[in-house]
């Protein structure tokens, strides 16, 4: 089986808006007897199957102007497939509602029975930009995390903040070490998001506070969210700048 094919058939089914396609759609991938279980209900047969997936429908697609989207994130074997669902806006925008599905298949590859297990909405990358812009913060990061900063050589003689960095405890000390060091502000130009992407550009001003020396460099700084959490940390900035500033 196809089992991403499976997983957009799913949730095809949620958003279609025809009730006798809808209908059919249902009969295609539910057995006669497909029971669905939610943490708060059990919809059994095709035709409280049928009820369930319309109301649905009505209150978040046709009226609440939602779609379903699989994640792509589809595995099965033995009969049994899981997989993660998103209700976002349909003219776009951050996750409403995300679900988890584990669903059991019988020899026809219809569903015999399907377990939803509905999660809090995790912060999309606009919120998560923005809660970062305001301030970095080690939380904001996930506990391993892909960190580049713009430097030929992994680490540089006289900046100690530039070294390579794969966790969020060594993400944490970057921005105490980097404090401890210089004071300034950040100048943001724009912020461009794609998805879990966003690049931030910008112009940061500081002050060696050992020497009194002041550097301005631009920047322009890659990130990926997944999950609520910052994964990717490139920085593409003026190292030569910063380094002639403590030389």
């Amino acid at each position: 089986m196809n089992y991403e094919a499976f997983a957009e058939r799913y949730v095809a089914v949620w958003n279609e808006s025809g009730p006798d396609i809808r209908r059919t759609m249902i009969s295609e991938l539910w057995a006669r007897d497909g029971v669905e279980y939610t943490d708060s209900a059990e919809y059994r047969g095709l035709r409280a199957l049928e009820a369930r997936i319309t109301d649905a429908h009505n209150q978040f697609v046709r009226d609440g102007g939602q779609v379903f989207r699989a994640a792509g994130d589809t595995v099965g074997h033995h009969g049994g497939v899981r997989f993660t669902t998103y209700m976002v806006p349909e003219a776009g925008g951050e996750v409403t509602w995300t679900g988890a599905v584990f669903a059991r298949l019988g020899a026809d590859g219809r569903i015999e029975s399907d377990h939803q297990f509905g999660d809090p909405p995790r912060p999309g990358t606009k919120t998560v930009v923005d809660a970062f812009l305001q301030e970095a913060r080690p939380e904001l990061y996930a506990e391993r995390v892909d960190w580049r900063v713009s430097w030929p050589v992994p680490e540089h003689p006289l900046v100690p903040w530039i070294r390579p960095r794969a966790t969020r405890a060594e993400v944490a000390d970057h921005y105490t070490t980097f404090a401890g060091l210089c004071t300034g502000e950040v100048s943001v130009d724009r912020v461009l998001i794609d998805g879990q992407d966003a690049v931030v550009t910008g112009t940061s001003t500081q002050v060696v506070t050992s020497s009194g020396r002041r550097f301005s460099m631009t920047f322009a700084l890659h990130l990926t969210v997944q999950d609520g959490l910052i994964t990717r940390h490139h920085m593409y900035e003026d190292s030569l700048a910063v380094a002639e500033a403590f030389g």
